[in-house]
Formats: C-alpha cells, structure tokens, sequence
C-alpha cells in the first residue's frame, strides 16, 4: 500500500456478507431488491461454491485458472443464460450484448474496426470538447453549489456518444435519453420474481409492464437516427465518419454481408444505453471515492496541473497514469456489470469441481475484485494497486471490469480514453464533496450504480487551493 493510502485508509460502503445463504423466498427478495446483498462471507474466501437453490444448480467461481476456463479457454461450452437475457433482450434485442454463437461472431467481426486504436484515437478530440463544455456548465454553478454528480456524468458521457459515434445527434435531447435508460434499468434490469421462479413467459411481468414506455421511447428514437443518416447518405452529402455512418456501412470480413436492420437497431441501443451507463458510473464513483480520501485527491490534482494541457486533442492515459490508476480501482470496488452468468452446455471441471451439464456458472468481478485470497486489504480504496509494478501483478483474470475472453467489452480503450478525458479536464478546475450526511449505496440494476444518486457541491479549486480538506463524513 502506498504511504498515501496508508494514513487514512478509506473503506467504501458496501452490503455487509452474510453469515449464512438466504432461503428460497429471502433469496428472490433480495434479488429483486439489490442482487449485490445475497452474498455470504464464503463467497469472499473460497475460491468456487457448488450448490442448489431456487435458480436450480449454481457455481460460483472466484479462481483466476477457472474463470480463464469459463471465459476463455472453453468458453464455446458456456453460453449466457435464459435468465440474464430475459432482462436484456428486451432492451437490448439480438446485439452484441446479447446474441449467441456465429450470429455474434459475425457482429463482432463487423463492429471491430470500428473500435481500433487508430479509429478510437480519432474520436479524443470530441471528447475533450464535450468535457470541456461541462466545465463551463459546472462553471455557472455558485460557489459550493449542488449537483447530482451521476445524473451529470450520465449526461456527460451521453453528449460524448452524440459528438463520436452519432455526431449529427441522438434524434431526442440527452436528458429525455437518460431517463428512459433509468426507467429501463429500474424496470426491466430488475429480476422479477416470476422469473425466479420459472413462470411461463405468458404470465406478465409488472416490471416489464412499466417499462413499455421506455421501449418504445428506444424505438422511435433509432428509427429516426437510421431513417435520418440513410436519407443523408443516400442524397450523396458528405456524412460523417461516426459510428453510425461504419454501422450502416459495416460488413463482415469473412463473408461480405452487411448487417440486419434488426442488428443495427439493437447494437444502436446497445452502444446508447450500456455504453454510456458503464463508464458514466465509473466516473461518478471516481468522484465519489476521490471526495472521501484527501490524500489521493491531492495526488490526482497535482498531476493534471504537471501534465496535462487544455489545449490538447490527444488522449492523456498515458500522461496521467495516476488519474488512470484512481479509475482503475473505482472499477474494482464497484465494476459496472457485477455478475456474469453463463450456462454450462456440457459437463465440465473448474477447480476440482465436477459441474452438470445446465448449471448457471457465476463468475462475480464484484466478488472477484472484493476476494480476499486475491487481494491484500480488498476493501480498502488504494489506486497504488494500479501503479507501476503492482499493475503488472494483477491476474488477468481476477479483475473484469470490462469481462474478458472472447466477449470483453469491445467499448473498452473508448471507454478508458474517454474516463480519463473527463476526469483531467473536470477534477483540473474543480473539487466535489459529498454533501455531509448523503447515504450512498451500491444498487445492482444491471450495472452497479449509486441508489439514490450522487449529491455533491461544487467548488472552483482557484477558491479552495492552500486550504487543508478533511474526509467528509
């Protein structure tokens, strides 16, 4: 642990472990109201559980070696379950998130190259523009100031997919978008207790009953982004080289064929929703988790001043690996998808366990990224995990923020440019503190997000500089 983390070690709120697993009906309760409590302590020791429950058999890995095995190196024998897909199909449809087999590596050889290095590096500049545009909204902000830092960050990220991968925009104002992704996550992201208990699909679901608006609200939304960039292509104008303009144009280097219109309406909506969500609660934990430890605050803070330039397009991961470092552990304490679940087709062996064919295979980076045979103090904020030689000791398979294997995130290098973007740029002219006495929890609603937001005050670090800070309580 680095001497900074080490006078004022910094543990985050977190559900407490349970002693012992719930039964049948506590299970689906907890489920359905926050998935992160039905942990016990083992789940934070061994490294798999076996067992039976009300979701029939259930593994729960926590080894390195079996969740390379899972995710990688016989990943063709796991494929993702029925559960997970009735709360993302939905939403989501056939895209990347959700489809299966050839269907998803023909998308998947379609939808590379337009995340390539080069192509991501293109896109620093409109980030830097849209995060700069936010310093001067926080900017008109009074003096110490409220904010909702994730309806912020959701904003923010939502504006950087509008200037990169939609640049003529979102055919709807980003706030009317954010709150249809929030419906849809309180509604359909929520496990329905039919579902748990295996009830026939024809029985209706009040969750997904409530959240046809946000459907269709997706819906009408896409076809006018697609209806409006075919009408300019097909006029023969100049369009730009965004994501959409790629998707429409996108083929699948093996066999020349394009990609469905039903493909290219849940990709979009994949890209909108899961992607900015991801990394805008990234972002809002990372303020969250800098307001309550002075000591890195101040790191982070003296490194933007060093080395990083206004004035530049580029991306700075590299000049500011502190900044990245501090991202990096808001991603372990609280991964944006906390559980990824897959089921077994084939019988097969993970850490000396024998697992029958159908059992759900859970592999948590919640839990992974929490275990205590994998980390030294799991619990405590500390961004030196991340630095310099202790980067390089992590096991590539005991931290997932963006999974791994075939299916890691092809977002990722978008994502980690972007974060580091906004943080250099908001963190080089302002503080946030918690406003004092706000409870933050950590709610699994398909991503992990704070519960009740993330209330903040604001303040110019022109105004606060030479001044000591203590914790806020």
């Amino acid at each position: 642990m680095s001497p900074a983390a080490a006078v004022s070690p910094f543990r985050p709120p977190a559900p407490r472990e349970r002693e012992t697993p719930l039964g049948r009906f506590g299970l689906i309760y907890t489920l359905w109201r926050n998935p992160l409590e039905i942990w016990t302590r083992a789940h934070f020791d061994l490294p798999i559980l076996f067992g039976r429950s009300v979701l029939g058999p259930r593994a729960v890995v926590n080894d390195p070696a079996g969740v390379r095995r899972v995710l990688l190196d016989n990943a063709a024998n796991y494929r993702k379950d029925a559960l997970q897909l009735r709360v993302l199909r939905p939403g989501l449809g056939n895209g990347l998130l959700t489809v299966e087999g050839e269907a998803w590596r023909a998308q998947r050889r379609s939808l590379a190259p337009l995340f390539a290095p080069r192509q991501v590096a293109d896109f620093a500049p409109a980030m830097h523009r849209v995060a700069e545009a936010a310093v001067e909204r926080l900017a008109a902000i009074p003096e110490g100031g409220e904010i909702d830092a994730d309806v912020e960050m959701a904003r923010l990220t939502l504006e950087v997919l509008e200037q990169t991968l939609f640049s003529r925009g979102l055919a709807r104002d980003a706030s009317e978008f954010q709150r249809a992704v929030t419906r849809y996550f309180e509604t359909f992201g929520r496990l329905d207790p039919l579902d748990l208990l295996g009830a026939p699909d024809f029985l209706p679901r009040l969750g997904r009953i409530r959240g046809r608006e946000a459907l269709a609200f997706f819906d009408g939304a896409v076809n006018d982004i697609v209806a409006s960039r075919r009408a300019l292509l097909a006029s023969g104008a100049p369009a730009p080289r965004d994501l959409l303009t790629l998707l429409l144009n996108a083929s699948d280097p093996e066999t020349g064929q394009g990609m469905s219109d039903s493909d290219l309406r849940s990709n979009i909506v994949t890209f909108i929703g899961a992607g900015h969500e991801t990394t805008a609660n990234g972002l809002t934990w990372t303020l969250y988790l800098l307001s309550q430890s002075p000591e890195w605050r101040e790191r982070v803070e003296q490194e933007i001043d060093a080395n990083f330039q206004d004035h530049g397009d580029g991306d700075p991961t590299e000049a500011l690996p502190v900044t990245r470092a501090v991202f990096d552990e808001a991603l372990r304490l609280y991964p944006p998808a906390a559980v990824l679940s897959r089921e077994a087709i084939a019988e097969d062996w993970l850490v000396g366990t024998r697992i029958p064919a159908g059992t759900i295979v859970s592999v948590s980076p919640y839990l992974l990224h929490r275990h205590r045979r994998l980390w030294r103090e799991p619990d405590v904020f500390d961004p030196a995990r991340f630095l310099g030689n202790a980067r390089e000791a992590i096991d590539r398979f005991a931290y997932l923020p963006f999974g791994a294997g075939p299916r890691v995130c092809i977002g990722m290098p978008f994502a980690l440019q972007e974060a580091v973007i906004v943080l250099a740029r908001l963190l080089k002219r302002f503080r946030m503190d918690l406003v004092p006495g706000w409870k933050v929890t950590p709610q699994q609603r398909v991503t992990l997000r704070p519960k009740e937001g993330m209330r903040m005050r604001v303040s110019r670090r022109a105004a606060v500089r030479g001044k000591n800070f203590s914790k806020t309580v």
